[in-house]
């Protein structure tokens, strides 16, 4: 099994693919089981990562003129709340699913905890002789057992001015195939620096800039030759679509200058469980030898406000910018930037 994977920040496919050697059991529970343990199991993860690629937009109210274009690399890192790295798992919610030691119900990970000790969990099942029988088996375990407490992710950005007082940004990360794992992003959005409209506009020691931006993110992990449990085309897939739309002031010196902000943030996110799944001897579920399609689909969706509060160092051609994001997940990112 692949631990620890880091690559582009999609902790959280690296993590569930660290789960996938007890999807075999989680699934022989009963797709309803394993459903309703999956839902509670990624939803921090994939609201995480909603929350995360959707920063950075913005380094101060200041557009670029006609022309005038800016590249920057960018790098995030969303901060895991305690309350983000477990959930309580109630026995009483499962058809086929309780605790071995007997509880009513325990505080187990996320995808972004830990469980220790591990967790065991007791399903019946019909084995190849037509017999039921408990099995036992340990539940996932999250990001925080590799000892990781932040989402982190990076990408290319770029800004042009386009006409008066107005740029179109374009961010970038391109679609990487590592390891069976594949993850990329792409987003555009359009700044307005509303002030430029203002009659006293060269009087005030201050800008004023409006953004709208998407986002897309997408992450996919086959594991269809690890043979853990029979079947084709095994996968997990990420699919995520955000927007964001801020408001900005920032002050107008002439080297290093702060900024802060308020806005708004929507998405939606698909993560799903596809390809066909034969467990080994038969469950309640399968019967003998019996295979399922695309068994497991997670559907999230997030909305709220969030503020804004950094700085913008600039020297010549070259930039750098650091800002923390107050939201349901708080985020931080920092940036380096060169342009005319």
């Amino acid at each position: 099994m692949k631990n620890g994977i880091l690559f582009f920040g999609l902790l959280l496919i690296a993590s569930t693919s660290n789960a996938q050697e007890n999807l075999e059991d989680l699934l022989a529970a009963g797709i309803e089981d394993a459903q309703t343990f999956t839902q509670d199991y990624i939803t921090p993860g994939t609201e995480g990562l909603l929350w995360n690629t959707t920063s950075g937009w913005m380094q101060g109210a200041k557009v670029k003129k006609q022309f005038k274009f800016e590249f920057s690399v960018i790098g995030s890192a969303t901060v895991i709340k305690d309350e983000q790295k477990s959930f309580t798992m109630n026995a009483s919610d499962y058809n086929n699913l309780e605790f071995q030691d007997g509880s009513a119900s325990k505080q187990v990970a996320t995808v972004f905890g830990e469980n220790d000790p591990e967790v065991f969990v007791t399903a019946t099942v019909e084995n190849e002789f037509g017999v039921e029988e408990d099995v036992t088996f340990a539940l996932p375990q999250g990001l925080g057992s590799a000892g990781v407490n932040v989402l982190p992710t990076a990408f290319l950005q770029a800004r042009i001015g386009v006409f008066k007082a107005t740029e179109v940004k374009v961010r970038y990360f391109p679609n990487i195939d590592y390891d069976d794992i594949t993850t990329g992003l792409f987003g555009i959005g359009v700044q307005h620096e509303i002030s430029e409209w203002f009659p006293a506009n060269d009087m005030l020691p201050f800008r004023l800039s409006a953004l709208a931006a998407y986002t897309n993110t997408t992450g996919e992990y086959n594991f269809t030759d690890d043979e853990i449990i029979d079947g084709e085309n095994q996968r997990f897939r990420l699919v995520q679509n955000s927007y964001t739309f801020q408001v900005m002031a920032s002050t107008k010196l002439p080297v290093i200058n702060f900024y802060g902000g308020l806005g708004y943030v929507t998405g939606t996110s698909d993560f799903d469980i596809l390809g066909s799944y034969t467990v080994r001897d038969g469950t309640p579920v399968f019967g003998s030898s019996q295979t399922v399609e695309d068994p497991i689909s997670i559907k999230n969706d997030i909305a709220g406000i969030r503020a804004t509060v950094g700085f913008k160092l600039q020297l010549a051609f070259f930039g750098l910018h650091a800002d923390y994001n107050v939201a349901n997940y708080n985020t931080a990112t920092v940036g380096l930037h060169f342009g005319i």
